[in-house]
């Protein structure tokens, strides 16, 4: 078996598409556990706020397997169209961020709306150039870009949980 974080994120009807994403992919995964939901401020785009939220699964496919098989599957199911400005509004946006303890996504250092939700899981990950945990790194890069728990997460939350029971 392999574990994997997963950020989901979406600026289109934000709770609905990452309440439907969480049951589509833990009928294919198992959950370890998930984070809060975090709002963030769009980037590169005048679009809504994104809502992000991590979850950690295990999973018996490879990371391509995960990625090709599961994820993109999911985003199309839930209307995602891929275009040319990799910034556009989307319905929902499903990223492997750590597979098996390797970090694959080293944007999890310099963005607020992944290290934020990936905080939550693994607070202690320590930076790989000078040794700062990833909570020290997130609140760090909270006080120059927008990002807060969003005020209805333990809804949403308890909503991911009840997705994630059989």
């Amino acid at each position: 078996m392999h574990t994997a974080t997963i950020l989901l994120g979406s600026n289109v009807h934000p709770e609905e598409n990452i309440t439907n994403a969480t049951k589509l992919l833990l009928k294919e995964c198992r959950l370890i556990k998930s984070s809060r939901i975090w709002e963030t401020e769009a980037i590169g785009s005048d679009g809504p706020d994104f809502l992000n939220s991590a979850l950690a699964i295990e999973t018996p496919l490879t990371e391509n397997e995960l990625k090709y098989q599961v994820l993109r599957k999911i985003e199309t199911t839930l209307g995602r169209i891929r275009i040319e400005n990799k910034f556009a509004d989307r319905t929902i946006d499903l990223d492997i961020i750590i597979f098996d303890g390797q970090v694959i996504d080293q944007d999890l250092w310099q963005r607020s709306f992944i290290a934020s939700p990936v905080s939550d899981l693994y607070p202690d990950l320590p930076h790989p150039g000078d040794n700062k945990s990833l909570l020290e790194v997130s609140k760090e890069l909270q006080s120059s870009a927008f990002a807060k728990i969003h005020k209805q997460t333990n809804q949403a939350k308890s909503k991911m949980q009840r997705a994630s029971t059989p």
